[in-house]
């Protein structure tokens, strides 16, 4: 049986797989308090990372508090986002 998280978390269950899975408790809480019927669909068109310059990358992970930025490749940064 999930552990009670409280009423900051809807989805109890999903969240500690997620967690489990090794998800940070930031990313988890989002998934699992998502509207399922709606985490399906596509937002809006923005082009993949891997065509963004460093410098726009440096730019996106400074807007969303991504420490240690500055010493990172394109690579690194492109990962550092996905897993944000």
């Amino acid at each position: 049986m999930a552990k009670d998280h409280g009423s900051s978390i809807k989805d109890d269950e999903q969240y500690e797989a997620l967690r489990d899975d090794g998800m940070s408790k930031e990313k988890a809480a989002r998934i699992a308090n998502s509207d399922r019927s709606s985490t399906g669909a596509k937002g809006g068109s923005s082009p993949a990372y891997e065509d963004w310059s460093k410098d726009d990358l440096y730019d996106k992970a400074k807007e969303v508090g991504i420490d240690g930025r500055s010493d990172m490749s394109k690579d690194e940064l492109i990962e550092a986002l996905r897993n944000h």
